[in-house]
């Protein structure tokens, strides 16, 4: 399917939205510093923010279709990602409700409770749901979420702080962590600073 950029953008966010074609999803296009963020809408609920690269863009999402309560998620989302950017918010309040097993859902609200400028590493995470030995399994639920930056999943690093995996790439998750003042490890990107 072809999608078309919408007419009705919102210069003042830099958004661009596609246009509605058929169920109840909705798609926004959100230039960043870190690439552009697919931002995906579903009944009122934020249910994906991809980066520019993600495999999971091209999950299919058609056709979707336009609702009003959508439209308020998506430029909330978007609103709220660019008063992240800027660090002006550092807790986003727009409602979510990723797509994924229990078990996953159970690691992605553990990651909205790590604070803003925190990090924890895997088996940190592990330890806190009462599963200390599920390192390998927290990991896994971790590379499955399908709200980056908003359910931060940034957040979550190799217990000798380095930085490990990421979706959206290790530059990404290295400018994530810095623009909030995270402890890490600093990777050296010599050849390529951009994160995008």
């Amino acid at each position: 399917m072809v999608t078309r950029p919408h007419t009705s953008g919102d210069a003042t966010l830099g958004m661009t939205t596609l246009e509605p074609t058929g169920t109840t999803m909705n798609k926004l296009i959100l230039p960043s510093p870190v690439g552009p963020l697919t931002l995906v809408s579903d009944q009122g609920q934020l249910v994906g923010c991809y980066f520019s690269n993600s495999e999971s863009t091209s999950q299919n999402l058609d056709p979707p279709h336009y609702d009003g309560t959508s439209n308020v998620v998506l430029r909330t989302a978007a609103s709220e990602l660019e008063l992240f950017f800027a660090r002006r918010l550092q807790r986003f309040t727009v409602p979510v409700a990723p797509s994924g097993t229990e078990f996953q859902r159970t690691v992605w609200k553990a990651l909205q409770k790590i604070p803003y400028g925190k990090t924890l590493s895997y088996g940190e995470l592990a330890r806190q749901l009462g599963k200390p030995n599920a390192m390998r399994a927290v990991g896994a639920a971790n590379s499955k979420n399908p709200i980056s930056i908003i359910i931060p999943c940034h957040r979550v690093i190799g217990a000798d702080g380095s930085l490990t995996g990421f979706g959206g790439g290790l530059a990404r998750k290295q400018f994530l962590l810095g623009l909030e003042g995270s402890q890490f490890q600093q990777l050296d990107f010599r050849r390529n600073t951009n994160p995008v």
